[in-house]
């Protein structure tokens, strides 16, 4: 077919070949549907894969190596040594009914026994010797046991204590007190 000059440009920008004032049309497939999709998207089209795409091993996860406490045992075994020691690992066994300090016994002497007690308490108890004897609780005080360092002076007294030393029993009877034991 023959064309002017200027008529084969406006062909040729629809999809002719123009050649020798020529026009041989492309088929239909090659200019139309060259840029289409595929039938199906690629999600359909992975539907029915169990993995989708991403895999048997990671499962569409990240790498959680330095996630956490991950590899504390291992690779972020410096950081978790130089910073949280002790964190890994076990110590002993716990000893359940433990009793702590079973020697702890804080003593006072018959000398000092009077100082627990207010001066005008003794000065009222002194001035009645028939009437009642003080008390004086020397675990309530903050002391366990009375030894027998020292004089009482000439009045009973009942003294209560956890511990009593034999010659503090005897001094304080000696007087006509009493020793009480607490628990």
């Amino acid at each position: 077919m023959w064309f002017p000059a200027g008529l084969s440009v406006s062909i040729a920008l629809y999809g002719a070949d123009v050649t020798d004032n020529t026009v041989t049309y492309k088929s239909v497939s090659d200019s139309l549907f060259s840029s289409q999709p595929t039938k199906k998207s690629k999600t359909r089209k992975l539907r029915g894969h169990v993995s989708h795409g991403h895999g048997r091993i990671g499962k569409h996860r990240k790498h959680p190596g330095g996630r956490g406490n991950a590899g504390g045992m291992h690779h972020h075994r410096i950081n978790f040594d130089k910073y949280h020691p002790g964190y890994f690992g076990k110590v002993g066994m716990r000893h359940y009914h433990l009793k702590r300090n079973t020697l702890f016994c804080p003593t006072i002497n018959l000398d000092k026994l009077w100082t627990l007690v207010s001066e005008q308490t003794r000065v009222n108890y002194s001035k009645k010797p028939d009437g009642p004897a003080p008390i004086i609780d020397v675990v309530r005080a903050g002391y366990f046991k009375v030894l027998g360092k020292g004089k009482l002076p000439k009045q009973p007294v009942i003294v209560k204590a956890k511990f009593f030393s034999r010659r503090a029993e005897e001094k304080i009877k000696g007087v006509g007190g009493a020793c009480v034991l607490t628990a």
